[in-house]
């Protein structure tokens, strides 16, 4: 945390999370407008830290190959004094699986999307929205839950991180469900029936994707 707090470092890290490749640091400084070597000091700060780890891209014929940094896996919590909701979590997905409760567990997350639908769109005095529009509410509402959207075009929204991915890996076909029946619940509420969460899962991200009609 004490190597996010700093603007540059965080802007930086950031930028390199939603390129989702390996990124030179002539691509960071400039992502920030500040200098290569600059770029490379903090840089090497969030390596250190555990937050990016860093390689060399395969050089030409020419040259010495540039060095690159992408994001390590590292999962982030800070909690004073320290909670264990992840035990929680899995100790309630072991009942659900045991019980055979599942469609329960759907239908509580459709319920649960949609009551912040519903409060998004009457705090911000929504209107009729379309697809595009739609989306982009759904973006800013989805970015403050973890999912780290990206648009993919005017229609469709990709969601770059799963924040249940712990409990997706352990057991990603009820996970992924529940998923889905939030988004969708989230799109009901904000009343939004031509955008429609759909299951397109893909390695590394959220197993869902939002497209409009």
């Amino acid at each position: 945390m004490a190597a996010l707090d700093d603007d540059l470092r965080w802007r930086m890290y950031t930028f390199i999370r939603a390129e989702r490749r390996p990124v030179t640091r002539d691509e960071a400084a400039a992502s920030v407008g500040i200098s290569r070597k600059l770029a490379a000091f903090h840089l090497d700060k969030l390596v250190d830290a555990g937050l990016l780890k860093a390689g060399y891209q395969a050089a030409g014929k020419v040259g010495r190959a540039p060095k690159v940094y992408e994001p390590t896996d590292v999962d982030i919590r800070v909690a004073i004094p320290q909670r264990q909701h992840d035990v929680l979590a899995e100790i309630l997905l072991d009942a659900v699986v045991a019980k055979d409760v599942s469609d329960e567990a759907v239908k509580a997350a459709a319920q649960r999307g949609e009551n912040l639908g519903t409060n998004e769109r009457d705090k911000a005095k929504l209107g009729r929205l379309g697809a595009e529009r739609a989306l982009t509410v759904a973006e800013g509402v989805l970015t403050r839950y973890g999912f780290e959207p990206a648009r993919e075009g005017p229609t469709c929204l990709r969601l770059r991180n799963c924040p249940f991915h712990p409990l997706a890996a352990k057991a990603p076909d009820l996970v992924c469900a529940i998923n889905q029946a939030f988004l969708n619940g989230l799109l009901d509420g904000l009343e939004a029936p031509s955008v429609r969460a759909v299951l397109e899962p893909a390695p590394g991200e959220c197993c869902v994707r939002l497209r409009g009609d």
